[in-house]
């Protein structure tokens, strides 16, 4: 309805404003380098958004992979929706996710889901301070496994045929291993977890399929490992998104063309604008791109995705390939079934 349009609005300038509300803020914002921790959680995971360049905070995803980006975009999920998949990050890390999310009576209640991020770095090799005049200054430990994970739940609903709101509340945990504090041996787990929120709303304006969107992602209480703290990767979005073809009355409805464009204002570095966009055949076959800028290293990202329907069931593959120059390319699978 008309009445949302204003709020949509407003919480957009709040949004985009809000961090620079104060001189101090202004200042920080000169430099904006290594001002948060926690960064496993700004890595994108779902092969499907990865592939649109993380434009898709404006599309009805109607899936769990919502609650990863806008949970506001499976406010209109009917029935239950179950997703995972991996993503080979640089220096062989991993990431892994899952989600489900379900409407119960028919989403008369809203959509409820839960998620989970887990980041598997390997195997590391651990060192101390040797303060032996022969050696080279450090002595080998016990090889050690840093590891971090993300575990959250989501809500969201349609209060309006136009206007939905979601949310996520995660508990965000990573642990470092141990370090040596000081020449005497001492040493000091390097363990902290956190609360973190994402709220996202999503109006349809009902002119065709234009969407907006605004987004709140990664807001957290600050974090300390010994002195200095961080908080999470915090990133506040606008997006739009529209089916072009929609424009044009001539072209037959098993063709569409969705185009996004999101716009990010990221805590620790500078804003970026993402274009992505999907054409999709028959609802069968999926041909995905995107781009970010500006960026250092990151490049085209391209992808694909496959959809089968048995009666109520859907089943569904996706791939996405980014690449990142120096540091290689990244490859993100996925699978997601629903009912």
């Amino acid at each position: 309805m008309r009445r949302f349009l204003p709020i949509v609005l407003l919480l957009a300038v709040f949004v985009w404003e809000a961090p620079t509300a104060s001189g101090q803020e202004i200042e920080r914002q000169r430099d904006k380098r290594a001002q948060s921790g926690f960064q496993f959680l700004d890595i994108s995971i779902n092969p499907r958004a990865a592939a649109m360049a993380d434009a898709v905070s404006a599309l009805d995803l109607n899936s769990s992979a919502a609650m990863f980006y806008n949970p506001a975009g499976m406010a209109q999920l009917e029935g239950l929706s179950l997703g995972a998949g991996t993503a080979q990050w640089f220096a062989d890390i991993n990431y892994s996710n899952a989600s489900i999310a379900f409407s119960p009576v028919g989403g008369r209640y809203g959509v409820f889901g839960l998620s989970l991020i887990a980041v598997d770095y390997g195997e590391l090799e651990g060192t101390i301070i040797d303060g032996s005049p022969v050696g080279p200054g450090y002595a080998r430990t016990e090889n050690f496994s840093p590891s971090a994970f993300a575990v959250g739940v989501g809500y969201a609903k349609s209060l309006s045929d136009r206007f939905a709101v979601g949310g996520n509340l995660r508990y965000a945990h990573q642990d470092l291993g141990e370090s040596m504090m000081s020449l005497e041996g001492e040493m000091s787990g390097n363990a902290v977890s956190t609360p973190v929120f994402d709220f996202g709303v999503l109006y349809h304006t009902g002119f065709e399929s234009l969407n907006l969107a605004v987004t709140a992602r990664n807001f957290s209480p600050a974090v300390t490992y010994e002195e200095e703290s961080f908080e999470a990767p915090l990133s506040l979005n606008i997006a739009v998104s529209m089916n072009v073809f929609d424009l044009s009355s001539s072209m037959p409805t098993d063709h569409a063309l969705l185009v996004a464009v999101e716009a990010g204002h990221p805590r620790s570095y500078d804003e970026q604008v993402r274009v992505g966009g999907e054409y999709r055949f028959m609802n069968l076959l999926s041909l995905r791109a995107g781009y970010i800028f500006p960026t250092d290293e990151q490049g085209i990202n391209l992808g694909a995705g496959l959809n089968l329907g048995m009666g109520k069931l859907n089943f569904g593959a996706d791939y996405a390939y980014s690449q990142f120059g120096d540091l290689g390319n990244i490859n993100r699978i996925g699978l997601h079934v629903g009912f």
